[in-house]
């Protein structure tokens, strides 16, 4: 029996982020992209979410090659997770490997690796897959889409793009070559979903440059401009019109520094010379000469425009009349957050610019008319819409049955679900171990569910610890029962609730030794259970609660 082409997504389905998707042919098997998440707001002390590589590891003598569409985290931000346990060579642009590259000398494991940079049109042999670079337009520099060519047919996987027919350099997105593909004939279809909601296109990335140009012309005071800190063409933007109108710019939060040094080496980004100064030697110019470029446009705890605006930045404080331009929209969820920052900068006095004000910022992501003309391009036999929840899954299969697609050739597919591929034929068949994976500090995946529910109920009820010494010769108290409570009640202001409690938990400890009940266990489950009954009638709050048993 003839192998089959399996695709199977480790990410990047029914979500927005940690983007993964794994080729494989008998032996093979190739990997686009490692992307990381960001976590949910109950997802208390996690820093970021990444995928399951259980799969991965299990087959990694399988693994041909790591190929990565574009630098943004939700593309690359998991590497080092995998890199600890599976060593496969990857395969990138010069942008995208100068950041991974940053990435892994943090976790040092750059002498480790196999590194290969690949330009636009280059093809790469991988065992039994060969992948083709495609330029795309996209919010960073050096992004591609690639055509894996397999022994069932050729595969387009779009990566995140946008058509830009003015983009700021690299030229426009190569639909010649999608074309001659679609022409040749395309198996499947792989394609970015985050903006088919949105009809019509998305605007150029050069329109921004104009705004720029209206808030800079004639201001005499000093401009602070948040963006994306990837967002190589905006940076480019704002400093070529800064200097432009003569000023000085310094740049600080850690991401944008590391950004512009990465661009800057690989001739992606030409700052006019004597423009860029150093954070700490604004002091002494005039405010219409300084122009700061920060991290923080989605109002991070740490980023530098939030210490800014809350006095805790060492260099700059927002002083009245500065003006802020806030050059990204809002990712969901962090609403709160950067409301929160925008109301501190009003505070302070200064004038807050966001993109109401008019078009401050552009999507790197491809609106439903030009989503179409790529599957009019391509016409590919199977589609299978991925980065994007259900409701951006569902809708971009809507917008292939309108281009005249067979519902039946359309796989939705969830993460960790095998699609099977053969020239004819595509379905759903089996599942593989996908899911998330907490990384807490230092640690990997040694955050489950279990502990998260406990860090919830901490934060919601908190906690009482019920402390009694007991003799280790014939089981009678001691000492206690003592109350100790964390998050709770405030103890001076509840003294006559914590004698109740001490009085609930010496009836649970006295019914013990009546009934000679000796098992710690079973006596812990008494005092538990007593007090949370108590709490619960008298105050209808449910904290945690910990009976601690020492002997003596």
């Amino acid at each position: 029996m003839a192998e089959k082409l399996k695709i199977i997504s480790l990410g990047g389905l029914n979500e927005i982020g940690k983007n993964l998707t794994v080729y494989e042919y008998g032996g093979d098997l190739i990997v686009v992209d490692v992307g990381m998440g960001f976590p949910d707001d109950d997802m208390y002390g996690i820093d970021v979410v990444i995928p399951d590589f259980t799969y991965l590891i299990k087959n990694q003598d399988k693994i041909r090659g790591i190929f990565l569409t574009h630098g943004h985290e939700d593309h690359i931000g998991s590497i080092p997770y995998l890199l600890r346990s599976v060593n496969a060579p990857i395969y990138a642009t010069r942008m995208t490997m100068g950041l991974v590259k940053l990435k892994l000398e943090e976790h040092r494991l750059l002498d480790k690796c196999k590194l290969f940079t690949c330009e636009p049109g280059e093809v790469v042999k991988a065992g039994r897959f060969s992948v083709e670079f495609i330029h795309v337009n996209h919010s960073i520099a050096d992004a591609v889409a690639f055509a894996i060519k397999t022994p069932v047919g050729t595969v387009v996987h779009t990566g995140d793009f946008k058509i830009d027919s003015t983009p700021i350099q690299g030229g426009m997105i190569d639909l010649a070559r999608l074309g001659e593909l679609g022409k040749k004939g395309v198996l499947a279809l792989l394609c970015d979903s985050t903006n088919v909601e949105r009809p019509g296109y998305t605007k150029s990335e050069r329109c921004v440059g104009a705004s720029f140009d209206a808030l800079f012309r004639g201001c005499d005071q000093r401009i602070i401009v948040t963006t994306f800190a990837s967002n190589v063409d905006r940076i480019q933007q704002i400093i070529s019109v800064a200097a432009k109108y003569g000023r000085k710019v310094a740049v600080t939060g850690r991401s944008m520094e590391n950004a512009m040094r990465v661009s800057t080496e690989l001739g992606y980004m030409r700052i006019p010379e004597g423009t860029l100064v150093d954070v700490n030697h604004i002091k002494g110019l005039p405010k219409d000469k300084i122009c700061i470029i920060t991290t923080g446009s989605q109002g991070e705890t740490m980023s530098a425009l939030t210490r800014m605006a809350f006095s805790t930045h060492r260099q700059v404080d927002i002083q009245a009349g500065d003006r802020v331009i806030l050059s990204a929209s809002t990712i969901p969820g962090n609403e709160h957050s950067i409301g929160n920052v925008i109301n501190e900068l009003y505070r302070k006095g200064a004038e807050v610019v966001n993109e109401r004000a008019g078009e401050l910022h552009v999507s790197g992501h491809a609106c439903a008319d030009e989503l179409k003309i790529i599957h009019a391009l391509v016409r590919p036999r199977f589609f299978i819409p991925v980065h994007g929840e259900q409701r951006h899954l569902k809708t971009h299969a809507k917008l292939a049955q309108e281009m005249g697609m067979d519902p039946r050739n359309i796989v939705i597919s969830d993460i960790g679900k095998v699609i099977e591929l053969t020239q004819r034929s595509a379905k759903l068949n089996g599942t593989v171990p996908a899911g998330r994976v907490f990384v807490d500090g230092y640690g990997v995946g040694d955050v489950g569910s279990v502990v998260l529910r406990d860090r919830k109920h901490l934060a919601e009820d908190g906690m009482i610890v019920v402390v009694t010494s007991m003799s280790g010769e014939n089981g009678a108290v001691v000492s206690g029962p003592d109350i100790i409570t964390r998050g709770f009640v405030y103890v001076k202001e509840s003294e006559g609730l914590m004698e109740d409690l001490r009085r609930v938990a010496a009836e649970a400890l006295e019914r013990c030794e009546r009934s000679h009940t000796t098992d710690w266990t079973a006596i812990k489950a008494e005092i538990k259970g007593d007090l949370s009954g108590f709490l619960y009638k008298k105050t209808k709050r449910n904290p945690m609660i910990l009976p601690v048993i020492m002997e003596v």
